[in-house]
């Protein structure tokens, strides 16, 4: 799991959760138990997100091309060690928040041209 939180910013995520997703990159590096309780629907053409169906927790949010997760930095107990670094739709951000960390900002163009699954 890496160190690094980031902040989503997309009307996708601000919609799902109410604010931007503020979330670890997990890679592929999850084990999930209790499948049968794990909601998912595909937020987009290269990507699903996962919910707990008992209780509507938001689990993750998945790359479907490289089985990349990035999961909600809520989710952990233990968060000794992360530092938000980095902001993803910096273009679709509302003006009526804003976080103090300077961080590394992506717009939308360039989270496509990294993270899109070739044509």
């Amino acid at each position: 799991m890496s160190k690094s939180v980031g902040a989503c910013h997309c009307s996708i995520c601000r919609n799902w959760g109410g604010g931007p997703l503020l979330a670890v990159d997990c890679k592929s590096d999850v084990s999930l138990s209790g499948e049968e309780n794990i909601g998912l629907y595909q937020s987009s053409q290269w990507a699903e997100r996962g919910f707990c169906k008992q209780c509507g927790s938001h689990l993750f949010y998945r790359l479907k091309q490289n089985n990349q997760y990035f999961m909600p930095v809520g989710l952990f107990e233990n968060c000794e060690g992360l530092v938000f670094d980095h902001q993803v739709f910096i273009d679709e951000k509302p003006k009526y928040y804003c976080f103090a960390n300077e961080t590394k900002n992506l717009t939308g163009a360039e989270v496509f041209a990294q993270f899109a699954p070739p044509e």
